[in-house]
């Protein structure tokens, strides 16, 4: 189903639209929605229009924002109308707006789109367009409270009864399932996100539109949907809204809409690489990384609402920072001494009126600071970024994933990774696989990745991000020549020092010759994987099965004699925690109590939910803990 004619609905006029329909319409919603938006046509007005038949037309008008907000903003010539089947499809087959705490690259995990960020005065943040911040991997920008205004030191009443709802409709999706989670059970958790809009809990909100957009995707078979990010999306609401809905939680564990920028005084600060941005929601762009003179981390993005060409343009874009006249290909080689800066509490830099910058000679990686990042044992730096990206900070609001930087040999192909092993004076580093950053294959991540496989020997210095979900894994972001080796790149001076893998192609005379075609012999050793040899793939499969095929799902997979032989492996492999969660999970799912009559006296998702919860929380501890093995 292409919704591309369809304008952005707030989810509360979508969840209007459903409540309003009598309960005869509502078993006929999805089937009207998987049709509508094939017959939209767009006015020169800028309405769209969708007919159904001879008998009724639904006009959408957006405002001027480009979404529907407004419920006068969508209307049908029926007699119904408006609490008619027709506006009510078309409403719920176009896409979903972005909540006050939503990220514009919601869904996606292997790069992210930043919220537009600008500073407009000292030290405070508002949404103009520009970003100038750091980029989640499957994550959010950090969201605080904004400079002046004091947070209460605990959740007031409404935001804890807010909380309650919303895990209360989370919970009834997650029984439902993708099979039954259809636009009646949507529509309900987009209610209650807009409750938690209203009580001031955007990073709540922005955790029930992840799954709302989740569910739709797994509905429509949509390309690129996994099922694992739908669960771990339901795992982040359902922990969150526990967490608020106790009251135990603090002010700051609701998050802010808007982001807080502190004076930073005077910086310098040197580019490290550029990142292509290309989110699964609309937004591109690039993001140029930084390193300042202390060793810390800050970044300059503009990210804004385009697709491909818009990324690719970005990446030679001026810089909206301080009046500074260089570009983010220029920055990302250079430096800037920036006077008044205002930074954020993840690093990202303002662009406020009070904010001006000098460009400065940048520093080549094996000069400090750059130099600092590749020093680190990668065990540590691992550890580092673990720390940053657990699951009790996968959420919006929380510091992102720290880059990673080593030295490199390259030891060949293995499927769509480069198996290299780290360089180490101390001792043997540990096999690693580098696998591209952005998958889109008009990005030339890939096929620099594949020009670099086909030389073995080759050493080189990477920098990138490590993937917290796969056992030794690094999605590079640049690479350069390593120090004092001869088998490594030689790159064009005017790249100084480092190829931006997302944005640079390697050719063959940036390799050394001694290099040149020689293919590693049989298959390259991929060293041991902890996570695939342990048997927590089986509580994942388990998970979800429970959120594909709902609650009946887990308790048809809890009869029988393979969950025995679940709580059997996984007991032999030392993992009692998770064989006793997921039998109390299957437990759980089958307990359906009922009356003398047949009547079910517990009709609850409750004790379902947090069963289901503290199963995936657990194995969400544990693989990040056998990933972080993997780098030993």
């Amino acid at each position: 189903m292409s919704t591309e004619l369809l304008p952005p609905v707030a989810p509360d006029v979508l969840a209007d639209a459903v409540e309003q329909l009598s309960a005869r319409l509502r078993k006929k919603l999805d089937a009207a929605i998987a049709g509508c938006a094939d017959q939209a046509s767009a006015s020169t007005d800028g309405s769209v229009e969708v007919r159904f038949g001879e008998d009724a037309t639904v006009t959408l008008r957006p405002g001027p924002s480009g979404a529907v907000t407004q419920a006068e903003q969508a209307a049908c010539t029926c007699l119904l109308a408006p609490r008619c089947l027709h506006r009510t499809a078309v409403l719920g087959a176009a896409p979903l707006a972005e909540g006050q705490g939503d990220d514009p690259d919601a869904g996606s995990r292997t790069v992210a789109a930043p919220a537009a960020d600008t500073d407009t005065g000292a030290g405070t943040g508002t949404d103009t367009g520009v970003a100038t911040g750091r980029t989640v991997s499957g994550g959010a920008p950090d969201m605080t409270a904004p400079l002046g205004e004091s947070a209460p030191a605990t959740l007031t009443p409404a935001q804890v009864r807010a909380a309650s709802a919303l895990w209360n409709a989370a919970a009834e999706a997650l029984s439902a399932g993708v099979t039954a989670g259809g636009a009646v059970v949507q529509a309900e958790l987009l209610r209650a996100a807009h409750t938690a809009r209203l009580a001031a809990l955007p990073r709540a909100e922005a955790a029930a539109l992840r799954v709302v957009r989740g569910l739709r995707a797994a509905r429509e078979r949509s390309e690129g949907q996994r099922l694992g990010d739908l669960a771990d999306a339901f795992r982040e609401l359902l922990a969150g809204a526990a967490l608020l809905s106790a009251g135990s939680a603090d002010a700051g564990a609701a998050g802010s809409a808007r982001r807080a920028y502190e004076q930073g005084g005077s910086l310098r600060v040197y580019g490290l690489c550029r990142e292509p941005v290309l989110s699964a929601t609309g937004y591109g762009g690039v993001t140029t990384h930084l390193v300042g003179a202390d060793g810390a981390g800050y970044t300059v993005s503009d990210v804004r609402p385009g697709g491909l060409a818009r990324v690719k343009g970005a990446g030679s874009a001026s810089v909206a920072l301080g009046g500074a006249v260089l570009d983010h290909a220029g920055l990302a080689r250079g430096g800037l001494r920036i006077v008044g800066a205002t930074v954020s509490a993840d690093g990202r830099l303002g662009a406020g009126r009070g904010v001006s910058a000098t460009p400065l000679r940048g520093v080549d990686w094996s000069e400090e600071p750059a130099a600092a990042l590749f020093a680190r044992p990668v065990r540590d730096a691992m550890g580092a970024a673990l720390a940053d990206g657990g699951p009790e900070s996968a959420e919006p609001g929380r510091t992102p994933t720290r880059l990673l930087g080593c030295d490199v040999e390259v030891i060949g192909a293995a499927g769509d990774a480069v198996v290299v092993r780290v360089v180490s004076a101390a001792a043997e580093g540990p096999l690693l696989r580098l696998r591209p950053a952005h998958p889109h294959p008009e990005l030339p991540h890939a096929a620099n990745l594949r020009r670099i496989a086909e030389h073995p020997g080759l050493v080189l210095r990477v920098l990138g991000r490590p993937d917290l979900d796969r056992a030794a894994t690094l999605r590079p972001l640049a690479v350069g020549p390593a120090p004092g080796v001869a088998a490594t790149l030689r790159l064009p001076d005017e790249w100084k020092g480092h190829a931006d893998l997302g944005y640079d192609r390697l050719q063959g005379g940036h390799f050394p010759r001694e290099t040149t075609g020689g293919a590693a012999l049989g298959p390259v050793p991929l060293g041991p994987d902890p996570l695939a040899d342990a048997p927590l793939w089986r509580v994942r499969r388990l998970l979800e099965t429970g959120v594909a095929g709902g609650r009946r799902a887990v308790a048809e997979a809890g009869r029988g004699a393979d969950p025995a032989s679940l709580v059997a492996r996984l007991t032999r492999a030392g993992l009692g925690g998770a064989a006793h969660l997921a039998q109390a999970l299957t437990a759980e799912a089958g307990r359906r109590p009922r009356d003398a009559f047949g009547r079910l006296t517990d009709a609850s998702a409750d004790g379902y939910a947090r069963a289901w919860l503290a199963a995936a929380v657990h194995l969400a501890a544990a693989e990040r803990t056998l990933v972080a093995a993997s780098w030993s």
